[in-house]
């Protein structure tokens, strides 16, 4: 069993591994791709079968290849189920260093909340080679007041959430830097302030350095969209509509009345206060109302797109739907002589939602 060690230093509490192992491993050998041939052959098959998709979501509001994204939301499935969601959104993420907003599905067993949570490490091991953090996250955390976050490689070692999107932005981009941050639970009143500061804290460094939003930073927020069906959820019934054809058909509605009515179109603080109301309990933030697992890294990292355009004084950030799909919806890639696979299953019994969503 790991020991876990606790040290405070300078007002930061770090909670993690040894603090000579400099690189993250992957956790999820299975959903991802570990390897360049893994992840040529998916992008491959992604193109050949899915490539109209992909195709299709440019083919609106102006979008075209040299489209930037400031700020993007992409899904973190397996890619055999989420497939062509991820090349239509992360292909227009130009900038050289990328903030990963990702969910801290395990936060509850280190006893983590109400704070941003930073690693430590140097690199992330993705399939075409170590992926450096950026030096960019030290400047931000010396900005930030030590109350409001802490460090933890043990949590974000445990994690999957980023590990998914980051050999897709590898394979666009060799050169990418990241700095990954996990939001763990908190309540919408906990989540502005911390975003406000998180915020405030990246703008003053691209001042200080002269940086420019969506060419030498971008955000992107990892999330999976509504875990649904009342089977292989922990016991938990997750099907409010129903697990026949016409409860699948009225989810689906459900899911396309959040995403319209909260994530696209100018950003406000409206939306994304109503998008907490849409997925997170009236009565304890802690639980689900809408079975979103981004719940809180979706919100937190909106809220933080909106403080940087009001600091920034940029023009108003909007959000276009580059497409919709769940693990039900379209066919699976295949990917097992990959010596890959599924986590999960699917059936209009258990299924996953996935949104993505770029923001300019």
């Amino acid at each position: 069993m790991k020991k876990t060690w606790i040290l405070i230093l300078t007002g930061i509490l770090l909670i993690g591994g040894a603090p000579s192992d400099k690189t993250r491993k992957p956790i999820d050998q299975v959903g991802f791709a570990t390897q360049p041939w893994q992840m040529d052959s998916v992008m491959d098959r992604i193109f050949s079968s899915q490539g109209k998709k992909i195709l299709d979501s440019w083919d609106f509001n102006g979008i075209t290849k040299s489209t930037s994204w400031k700020v993007a939301l992409c899904p973190h499935d397996d890619y055999t189920y989420a497939g062509w969601l991820y090349p239509a959104v992360l292909r227009n993420i130009k900038a050289s260093t990328v903030i990963l907003i990702g969910v801290a599905h395990k936060a509850k067993k280190f006893g983590i909340e109400d704070k941003i949570v930073f690693d430590n490490y140097d690199y992330w091991q993705e399939p075409y080679g170590p992926t450096p953090i950026s030096g960019l996250r030290e400047k931000i955390m010396n900005k930030l007041p030590a109350s409001t976050f802490i460090v933890s490689d043990s949590l974000h070692q445990a994690e999957h959430s980023l590990e998914a999107l980051a050999p897709v932005l590898q394979y666009y981009n060799r050169q990418v830097r990241i700095i990954p941050v996990l939001i763990p639970t908190m309540s919408f009143t906990t989540m502005d302030g911390l975003a406000g500061s998180f915020a405030r804290s990246i703008t003053s460094v691209m001042q200080d350095l002269s940086l420019e939003w969506d060419r030498d930073i971008a955000l992107v927020i990892s999330n999976d969209a509504v875990h649904y069906g009342d089977e292989d959820w922990g016991g938990q019934n997750y099907a409010p509509y129903g697990v026949d054809s016409a409860g699948y058909l009225q989810a689906l509605t459900h899911e396309y009345e959040i995403i319209n009515n909260c994530l696209t179109g100018e950003l406000t603080k409206n939306k994304i206060r109503r998008f907490t109301d849409y997925t997170v309990s009236d009565t304890n933030y802690r639980c689900y109302k809408w079975t979103w697992c981004g719940r809180y890294s979706v919100p937190f990292g909106l809220l933080t797109a909106l403080y940087m355009e009001q600091s920034l004084r940029s023009n108003p950030v909007k959000g276009v739907l580059l497409g919709y799909g769940n693990s039900i919806m379209q066919n699976a890639i295949p990917v097992e002589d990959l010596k890959m696979g599924k986590t999960a299953g699917a059936s209009l019994r258990h299924w996953v939602g996935y949104a993505a969503i770029g923001y300019r």
